[in-house]
């Protein structure tokens, strides 16, 4: 008969802790990340604006009523860390689950076990999962009751939205706390920390940093903890593993020669949305200088073109509209070169498009009028369509009055007919469009002239029936 798992044992290895000892513990071959990861708020780096003094999280924290929550930000910015603290400075014990390799399984187990100890009178339990994003819904479904009579305390890490990737019952009962990416100062600190650590940093290694190598190397990690501590260590042994009496300092080019200048951008992710906003947002506000470093930074990063360009022709129609109604056509124009040359010389067309609807005049009466429009169709529903404006096909439409009274446009001097309703009768004199005053727009408003709008015409006869009239050619 196979042996219960004790509670407080492991799932799939080293990932459940028993006691904050347990948490202390180091590995002397683990990267210099882990081993100089804070153990408490005074060693921790950044997010004063969550854990600075009188903070509600470090007062949740000191009073041991720390709520179930959603740590959110990017990589490196201390999300497990700060559960790591929190399960310390509780006294719980901490159930750690990475959401990649753990399924309902794991869970389940993990519940089990917290709930013995629940009723054996022993401390509570922390359950930190890992990417929680990466738990489909079922998944989450299966922690919520535990959240809920309180088996557990939930900390859930994540580098993705929570209001699109954390069920929304799980959400309503955690707080969102969301990290920042560490500053250059911090960084700096953490780094400073490292080197002057005997025990768990680089102190004993003998190879000295230059201060432009440390420079370079908080702006080349982005604000990410774990990038820096672990470049810096990579410099270090290199340096060191050079065979000399003594090691010369670690010098920028050794920096630059590890740690590659990365562009964080998940092209189903936050960044993928909130950059292309930014871009699209800087073409809108008629910023060329900003359009080129977004659309820079998307490149770059590897983002595809043709999802770029065809943002942009839908802001060519969208935000440019009458104002210069060639826009449209140059981004079509765009999306059509794009996807003829690619990348990397397709930058100079998306380029040339993004510069020129930055420039352009604006006017977004393409969708303020549709929208005008649409309440309408939403609202009224559907309205028939005028008799004078239906085609007398049959000679039966003919003498029910379809196209009674219809006025061929072009019959007419200036090719309108002004005094012609074209609208549902109950819609007669609605205004939808107003012209913008921008560009060729302006320009196109002048020759329209809009006149007085007409009132619905009478086109039944005194006892009920359409008058009939001569069928005409069809004229669409």
């Amino acid at each position: 008969m196979p042996r219960r798992r004790p509670p407080g044992a492991a799932l799939g290895g080293p990932s459940l802790f028993d006691s904050p000892a347990a948490l202390d513990a180091v590995d002397p071959r683990a990267p210099l990340a882990a081993r100089m990861r804070p153990r408490s708020l005074a060693e921790f780096a950044g997010q004063e604006a969550l854990i600075g003094e009188g903070r509600p999280l470090r007062r949740a924290i000191e009073r041991d009523a720390v709520p179930s929550a959603i740590f959110w930000g990017p990589p490196g910015v201390g999300k497990t860390t700060l559960a790591r603290i929190v399960a310390r400075a509780t006294r719980s014990v901490f159930v750690q689950l990475s959401a990649v390799s753990s399924g309902v399984a794991d869970l389940r187990a993990a519940m089990a076990d917290a709930q013995a100890r629940g009723r054996d009178g022993g401390p509570r339990t922390i359950l930190f999962i890992d990417e929680i994003h990466r738990f489909n819904k079922a998944q989450q479904d299966a922690v919520l009751p535990y959240v809920e009579d309180g088996t557990v305390t939930l900390i859930g890490a994540t580098t993705e939205n929570p209001s699109f990737e954390v069920i929304a019952p799980l959400l309503s009962r955690s707080r969102v706390f969301t990290l920042a990416p560490l500053a250059p100062a911090e960084l700096r600190a953490l780094l400073d920390r490292a080197l002057a650590d005997d025990e768990r940093g680089l102190a004993g290694a003998g190879v000295e940093v230059g201060e432009e190598a440390l420079a370079a190397l908080v702006e080349l990690s982005g604000g990410d903890a774990r990038v820096a501590l672990n470049t810096l260590e990579l410099a270090v042994q290199d340096v060191a593993a050079e065979g000399s009496v003594a090691p010369r300092a670690v010098a920028v080019a050794d920096v630059e020669a590890i740690v590659e200048r990365r562009l964080r951008h998940d092209k189903s992710g936050d960044a993928h949305y909130d950059t292309i906003s930014a871009f699209i947002k800087s073409l809108r506000g008629s910023d060329p200088d900003a359009a080129l470093y977004w659309l820079a930074r998307m490149l770059e990063a590897g983002e595809d073109p043709l999802f770029i360009v065809r943002r942009m022709v839908i802001l060519a129609a969208e935000d440019v509209g009458l104002a210069d109604p060639q826009a449209l056509g140059v981004a079509t124009s765009a999306q059509q070169a794009v996807h003829f040359v690619g990348l990397p010389e397709g930058y100079l067309i998306l380029a040339e498009a993004a510069l020129y609807l930055a420039l352009a005049p604006k006017s977004n009466t393409a969708l303020t009028s549709y929208q005008a429009a649409l309440a309408d169709v939403r609202e009224r529903g559907q309205l028939p369509v005028p008799l004078h404006l239906r085609n007398a096909v049959t000679g039966l439409m003919q003498s029910l009055g379809y196209g009674a009274g219809y006025q061929y446009a072009h019959d007419r001097p200036g090719h309108v007919a002004p005094d012609q309703v074209h609208l549902p009768d109950a819609l007669a004199g609605r205004r939808y469009y107003t012209p913008g005053s921008e560009g060729a727009e302006a320009a196109l408003a002048e020759h329209w002239r809009r006149p007085e709008p007409p009132s619905p015409p009478e086109l039944r006869a005194p006892e009920g029936r359409a008058r009939p009239r001569p069928p005409e050619p069809r004229r669409d």
